[in-house]
């Protein structure tokens, strides 16, 4: 088997489509199959059924996903770590929710560059806590910072801080996520579950927005109302630019890093260093 085959799997069983996958790894639909033939064969295992409606991986295909998931991430970073310059010999894959990398995450990567000189750092965003820890399985991630993560054999789980999402508003006579102004800003699915329950009766909000910093954007431009995390939302509350929303509940989520248990030490112990540092310097509503 070599990487493009690899490849070529995992987008065949991400689009469930031979025709969108060709598009993916931009080939020929004739490829995708002569590819994904040569890896059965390989194998000697049926990894899809192909019917009209697509591709639908078999249960060895599901089992297989995970191997081709950690061999790509495995020759990607070997290929990566070639090409590191001569003064970063280490490096961290680091995934986390969109609310954390608002306002938290994204104060820990200059953190990193000032204490950790030696370190290439990757980050990404992704939206589900079941996600992320599955891409700490699969090895494409060294760390994750999330809100509801769930133990697994192998990886280590730390909290790290509680984030409280509160209602704020720039117009003082705002009614809440009942009144027209209200802007529903996703924070993910942990959010989007509470907000349902806590507001049943709502109808779905004229604007949506699944980019917190847009969002506070918005309400510093616009008079209107939405969900932010505490830390984001307390400089423009300390200016007065904005107000919390009187009676309206709050949201509380622990925040976990997790990461392998097997991982270095010494590497970790510093990142949690600077993670301890950033939360701490993190405004709150005063």
């Amino acid at each position: 088997m070599d990487i493009t085959q690899a490849r070529t799997f995992l987008a065949v069983l991400e689009t469930g489509s031979f025709l969108h996958a060709a598009e993916r790894v931009n080939v020929a639909q004739s490829t995708v199959s002569t590819r994904i033939r040569a890896l059965e064969d390989a194998l000697g295992q049926e990894l899809f059924i192909r019917n009209k409606s697509g591709a639908t991986p078999t249960p060895v295909g599901r089992e297989f996903a995970r191997h081709a998931a950690a061999i790509v991430r495995m020759w990607d970073q070997a290929r990566l770590t070639l090409a590191l310059p001569e003064d970063q010999q280490r490096r961290l894959t680091l995934g986390g929710q969109p609310s954390l990398w608002d306002g938290f995450l994204l104060r820990l990567l200059p953190w990193l560059r000032t204490h950790m000189p030696e370190l290439a750092v990757r980050a990404q965003m992704t939206a589900s806590s079941p996600a992320l820890m599955q891409q700490l399985l699969d090895g494409l991630l060294d760390m994750a910072v999330l809100y509801r993560p769930v133990a697994r054999p192998g990886i280590i789980i730390r909290q790290i801080f509680e984030e409280h999402l509160v209602l704020v508003t720039s117009d003082k006579h705002s009614g809440g996520p009942s009144s027209g102004n209200y802007i529903f800003v996703d924070w993910g699915p942990e959010f989007q579950a509470d907000h349902a329950l806590n507001f049943p009766d709502n109808a779905i909000p004229p604007l949506n927005l699944n980019v917190g910093s847009l969002g506070i954007s918005f309400l510093l431009e616009n008079k209107a109302s939405g969900y932010f995390p505490e830390r984001i939302a307390a400089p423009f509350l300390a200016q007065g630019d904005l107000t919390l929303v009187a009676h309206a509940p709050s949201f509380t989520y622990p925040v976990y890093a997790a990461y392998p248990e097997d991982h270095d030490a010494e590497l970790m112990a510093t990142i949690f260093e600077g993670i301890e540092t950033v939360a701490q310097r993190t405004p709150t509503v005063i």
